[in-house]
């Protein structure tokens, strides 16, 4: 048996491909596929199967992009209209070389998600591993709240049926496989650690400590989570089918004059440069999202329907650039700065500054009584880290949406934890007319290097 592990950073989404004998079966493939035909090659093998566990809501799909290039079915679970594979019944049973696949229907995160058992067939009767796809995490489990808040009782007691009656019952040896790590939108506290089994979790997920139906549907309910307005078009995309990559346009290397044009012609701008480059100049109206946070940030600010211009540090960073923007489902990506910010200012091209102060000015601003609208940018559970006193929490993805609770008329300064959020969100302020704003440069981790206050 081969069982290998696909991870993808920044939405910490895991695929995983495992064999048996001469046969194969990828589990949630992400979009970019090819590894996992490079991986049947290397085993020898044929893939035979695609299992999806639900319709992933933060990335594209691969299935189809594997189906392609081999002969293989895809299956889904129960209650969605699938625009293409098989609709699976819970149950039903599959065999891969010695191993027995069987899908489990374990609504709760959403209607049709679906885990997959496996048994050795030569060992015994119990289940080895199970995929649990977004019901079950390491530390962790799946969040309700998809459907919106009129349906979140009833998943939170479709997930705890699920999980104490079908995938504990498999028994405290199966190592269990999620589709997300640390990192994920899909869960609230999924811990670093990937690797666990149902015995582990029976005794160390804080979750599954609720045993009480009532109190853990409580608990499900109370948790915060943001939705991201570009889960709708991975939703789209995953129950249609996304368009196969071999089928976009290719991104083009475009001159300063010719990104400009693009400009001019609609193209938004991402520029995935660190804080203190993109502050010291940029072009006007790019968005700040440095190359890590690509995966997790730009769901929340980029349109699909406009063509995407791409600014980089090196050229070194496109590739990973591009493939982070495709794993979203952002297929209109027009072209990258040939020589980057360089090129573009030596090309005597208009640029344009933010404003960048430390940890030091920030205090001086604060004990001096200097008007200052401050902003925290972070996600709600991370205030229990410690918090500025006075300063006002708003998620950076939810910035766009509460610009009118904003003022023009004082300085607005940013921080999150250690800049970069912070980064981003001056660069959407700048976007929409918001000039005298500051982003604290090391934010909360220089803030409290220096030992200044904090509220927890």
């Amino acid at each position: 048996m081969i069982l290998r592990k696909v991870k993808s950073e920044g939405i910490a989404s895991i695929s995983y491909f495992l064999a048996s004998e001469n046969k194969a079966c990828v589990v949630d493939p992400r979009r970019d596929a090819k590894i996992f035909l490079k991986l049947a090659w290397d085993a020898e093998a044929n893939i035979k199967y695609v299992f999806e566990t639900h319709r992933n809501e933060d990335y594209v799909i691969g299935s189809k992009e594997i189906a392609d290039v081999v002969d293989v079915e895809i299956y889904h679970g129960p209650s969605l209209d699938w625009k293409y594979g098989k609709t699976l019944k819970d149950g039903q049973e599959f065999a891969l070389g010695v191993l027995k696949i069987r899908a489990i229907h374990t609504p709760g995160h959403t209607d049709e998600s679906t885990s997959y058992a496996v048994f050795d067939t030569t060992t015994g009767d119990e289940s080895i591993m199970v995929f649990t796809g977004d019901a079950l995490f390491v530390g962790d489990t799946g969040r309700v709240d998809m459907y919106g808040p009129d349906l979140s009782k009833k998943n939170a007691e479709n997930l705890y049926n699920s999980l104490f009656n079908k995938i504990l019952p498999l028994g405290d040896q199966a190592v269990i496989l999620p589709a997300h790590g640390a990192g994920s939108v899909c869960g609230a506290t999924i811990n670093e650690r990937e690797l666990s089994t149902i015995g582990l979790e029976r005794l160390q997920n804080p979750v599954l400590q609720l045993e009480d139906k009532q109190k853990f549907v409580e608990f499900k309910l109370n948790e915060k989570h943001y939705f991201a307005p570009y889960f709708k078009q991975m939703e789209k995309y995953n129950l249609q089918g996304p368009p196969l990559l071999k089928n976009l346009p290719r991104f083009k290397p475009l001159l300063p004059e010719e990104f400009k044009s693009k400009i001019e012609e609609g193209g938004i701008i991402v520029d995935t440069r660190n804080p203190a480059s993109f502050g010291s100049v940029h072009i006007k109206d790019s968005y700040n999202i440095w190359l890590k946070g690509l995966p997790s940030y730009v769901g929340w600010v980029l349109p699909y329907d406009k063509p995407i211009l791409l600014v980089v540090e090196n050229f070194a960073d496109l590739k990973k650039a591009y493939k982070y923007l495709l794993r979203l489902g952002y297929d209109n990506i027009m072209g990258y700065l040939v020589g980057g910010i360089i090129a573009w200012y030596s090309n005597h091209l208009p640029i344009d500054t933010i404003g960048m102060i430390t940890a030091d000015t920030l205090k001086e601003r604060l004990d001096q009584g200097v008007k200052t609208f401050l902003i925290d940018v972070r996600g709600a559970p991370e205030l229990k880290e410690g918090y500025i006193e006075g300063a006002k929490n708003i998620y950076v993805g939810e910035i766009e949406k509460k610009l009118e609770d904003l003022p023009k008329d004082i300085p607005i300064v940013t921080i999150c934890g250690n800049g970069a959020r912070a980064s981003m969100a001056t660069s959407i302020l700048k976007r929409n007319g918001f000039n005298n704003v500051f982003n604290v440069l090391g934010s909360m981790k220089a803030w409290k290097k220096a030992k200044y206050p904090i509220k927890n």
